[in-house]
Formats: C-alpha cells, sequence, structure tokens
C-alpha cells in the first residue's frame, strides 16, 4: 500500500512494528511526518497488513477527504488499536499534532513536578504498536529526550534487568521514568532486584488496568515512587496522573486531569473526556464514527468518581468499565472492582493469590452470575486447590449475594496480555471448555 496511490482503500500505509525495532521505527515516523502519510502501526506478528491476515474487525479506511477536511495543521498520523478487552476491537485515526499535544501536555506536568523533561530517561518496556508504548518514543523526539528499550523477555528477569541497566553509561545520572501495567509492576515487585530496580526509578506511571489496593500498600510501604494514571488510544495516551508524592502519602485514584483536559462524570457514573486531541474517528462495530458529541465530550465507558480537592481541580477515580458491569438480582455489580477486592482481602489473609477474573455467565434465576478464574502464586502449591478455594469462599461469603462468585476455577495459565489487559473472549473459551469437560465427566 502506498499514500500516493489516490484510493481511498489503500491510503493507510502499513507498518509492522518489531519487538527491537525503535531505530527504524523513528526513521519511518519522521517519514511520514515529512509526508503527511498515515502509517498504520501494527505488531509483527500481525501479518502484512492485509485484512485477510489481521482478523476480525481490521478497519477500511473511510474516505480520505472527509479526514482531510476535519483535521487542521499537518496532514497524516498514526492508526492505532484500541481496546480489545471488552466491547470489541477498535481503531482509531490519530494525527500527528495530537501526539504533539499529548507529548507537551506531559512535559509540563513533569515541569511541575520540578524535572526537566530533556534532561529525562525514558525507558519503554511497552510494544510501540500501542499507544502506550508509542508515547515514550513519541515523548523522547519531543522533549530531546534518552529512550531506552526494555524488552518482554527481560521485564520478566527482575535481576538481569537491574545488571543490564546499571550497565549502561550515566545510569543513575538522569530522572529515570517508566509506564507499567500492573502485571508488569506486581512481577518486578515479587523479586528483591525488582524493588532495588524500581526504588532508582524518579516516576513510574501505573496503568492499562486498575492498581489493586493490596499492590498500592506494598509500593508505599517500599517508598515507590508510584504515579496510577488514566488514559486511552482515544485520547493519545494519558489525560490524568497521580503524582508520586501524594500517592506516597495515601491518596488513591489517578489524580487530577492534565491541563489541557477536562474531565465530567454524566448522571450515570461515566467518565467523559473533553480535549483538542481527542482521535479523529474510531473504527468500531463495522464503521468509523466521531468519538465528540456536538459539544466536545467524549463519553468513555468506564465509571468514575471525581473528588473536589482543597488545591483545585478534583481527583479521578475509575471504578471499573461499565460495558463490563452486569446486573445479577436487581444489582450492578463491577467485576473489575470485586477482583482487586478479593486480591487486597487474600494477600491480607497471607493467600497464594497471584489473580484473578471474574466472568459473568447466564443465570435463568439472577439474568447473570460471576464465576471465578483463579492463579495461584509460584510457590503456592503447598496450600492445595480445595484448601485455598474455601479460604476464598469464606472471603467473598461477607459480600453481598450478588457479588459471590457461585464457581471457583483453578486457571494456573490465567494471563494479560502484554498491555495489561484481559482478553475476555480468550478466558470465556477457556471457561465453555471447563464447563463442558466437567458435564462430560
Amino acid at each position: 500500500m502506498t499514500a500516493a496511490a489516490g484510493r481511498d482503500e489503500e491510503w493507510f500505509v502499513p507498518w509492522r512494528v518489531e519487538p527491537d525495532g525503535d531505530a527504524q521505527l523513528l526513521q519511518r515516523l519522521d517519514q511520514a511526518v515529512a509526508a503527511g502519510e498515515w502509517l498504520w502501526l501494527m505488531s509483527a506478528r500481525a501479518g502484512d497488513g492485509r485484512a485477510g491476515e489481521m482478523g476480525d474487525g481490521v478497519p477500511t479506511p473511510p474516505p480520505r477527504g472527509r479526514v482531510m477536511g476535519r483535521q487542521g495543521g499537518r496532514h497524516g498520523g498514526v492508526v492505532l488499536a484500541s481496546g480489545g478487552s471488552q466491547g470489541g476491537r477498535s481503531w482509531c485515526l490519530q494525527p500527528w499534532d495530537h501526539l504533539d499535544q499529548s507529548a507537551a501536555a506531559c512535559g509540563r506536568w513533569i515541569k511541575a513536578l520540578g524535572v526537566d523533561p530533556a534532561q529525562t530517561l525514558l525507558l519503554n518496556p511497552l510494544p510501540a504498536d500501542h499507544i502506550s508504548g508509542l508515547m515514550p518514543l513519541w515523548r523522547s523526539r519531543l522533549w530531546g529526550a534518552e529512550h531506552r528499550r526494555l524488552s518482554p523477555a527481560l521485564m520478566k528477569q527482575p535481576q538481569a534487568l537491574r545488571a543490564t541497566c546499571q550497565r549502561w553509561p550515566g545510569w543513575g545520572r538522569k530522572p529515570a521514568l517508566v509506564s507499567l501495567v500492573p502485571t508488569q509492576l506486581k512481577r518486578l515487585m515479587d523479586h528483591p532486584d525488582g524493588v532495588a530496580w524500581l526504588q532508582q526509578l524518579a516516576l513510574v506511571w501505573v496503568g492499562g488496568a486498575g492498581l489493586p489496593a493490596s499492590l498500592a500498600e506494598r509500593a508505599r510501604r517500599l517508598g515507590l515512587p508510584l504515579s496510577p494514571c488514566y488514559g486511552s488510544t482515544e485520547t493519545a495516551a494519558m489525560v490524568a496522573a497521580q503524582t508520586p508524592d501524594r500517592f506516597l502519602q495515601g491518596e488513591d485514584g489517578c489524580g487530577a486531569a492534565f491541563d489541557d483536559v477536562a474531565l465530567a462524570v454524566d448522571a450515570a457514573g461515566v467518565l467523559r473526556v473533553r480535549t483538542a486531541r481527542l482521535a479523529l474517528a474510531r473504527w468500531r462495530h463495522g464503521r468509523w464514527a466521531s468519538l465528540a458529541d456536538t459539544e466536545g465530550w467524549w463519553q468513555t465507558g468506564d465509571a468514575a468518581v471525581l473528588t473536589p480537592q482543597a488545591a483545585g481541580g478534583a481527583r479521578l477515580t475509575i471504578q471499573g468499565r461499565m460495558d463490563g458491569a452486569i446486573h445479577s438480582g436487581g444489582e450492578t455489580v463491577f467485576p473489575e472492582q470485586l477482583a482487586q477486592r478479593l486480591m487486597h482481602q487474600a494477600h491480607g489473609l497471607g493467600l497464594p493469590l497471584e489473580t484473578v477474573l471474574l466472568l459473568p455467565v447466564a443465570s435463568e434465576e439472577w439474568g447473570q452470575r460471576l464465576v471465578a478464574l483463579v492463579k495461584r502464586q509460584h510457590g503456592g502449591e503447598a496450600m492445595p486447590w480445595p484448601q485455598l478455594q474455601a479460604a476464598l469462599v469464606g472471603i467473598s461469603r461477607q459480600w453481598m449475594p450478588a457479588e459471590r462468585p457461585h464457581a471457583w476455577y483453578p486457571c494456573q495459565e490465567l494471563e494479560t496480555t502484554a498491555a495489561g489487559k484481559w482478553q475476555l473472549a480468550r478466558w470465556q473459551a477457556w471457561l465453555v471448555a471447563q464447563s463442558q469437560g466437567n458435564a462430560d465427566e
């Protein structure tokens, strides 16, 4: 495909993002910016971009004139995958100017902490075909900061990670910043070298999923400079972030909005975002559509609370996905919140619980009921599954009836994606297979 082909269906230019190809990607991004191209970033595992190799949900480019007519400034930008964990896979059109605005807003937030963005070291363990892995590259490009790639394999070896960083010339001389998902953070915190490495950093943004309360408490005890944050592909990454000092003082939530963002919560408790860097359009359910309403607000689909702060503004707390909420026995239940509550209470009792995923199943009496997929910690085999299950049932017995899982399944292969998202379709299929297997016995 080439942008100059002149055919609407060919004006997305595909680019496969290699795990260690940051230099090539930066060069290609510079070329695309200069040429006004729309670069379709995809994982190297996804083939060459032809729809037949990408699976369901591949977008058909909208008429080129329709997009160009809505975009001011430079032409071109990136086409990025979004979501996939809830409500189906989608794709967003984010112009180059929006990436600049996002990086600039983040830079101003960093400066307010007393740190010069140009003097930082940006560590990047996230895939560059997602907004979370692309923006560290883009920030380094805009700020003039140093950027270092951390491979997925290295992130799973805390001792090697620490040793590798210590061999870098100048390590420890610049404030090091990194974005992690909770799964990566927990893996590092479970190892002494991982903790030592985290303690050498100036800032650890944590996003992609909610930060479990038990993990936050451990991080505070260790003095880790965490910054729970909130953002999306649709908003060109972060729109709110907690400062490390407030986090360490015990404040929960995702902090206040960046200076180029307005946040609101509607009557149903759904978070709304207004910012000039909203994606131009999003492909979802087989069509392109604008995100914003006539007043410029985007309804995110996340349940949230905004708490006024004495210093001005409001602190954002995400309660869970509205499209992940279930209705059980007349109650609205948020499985993500319940999973975090279960993890927190289990760890308080010293139970070897690694992670848990709560999934809805149909129920004639209740409408929907929850079931739990449970992964034990490594080395937790000393507690037999029946004993762990009994302990977890005992915890949930104190919850409202609609919140209690009615079935529990051991699932040692349970894991999120590299971006920290749950592939719900995968685990629903796993659950169906388990249920069928039990029925056949």
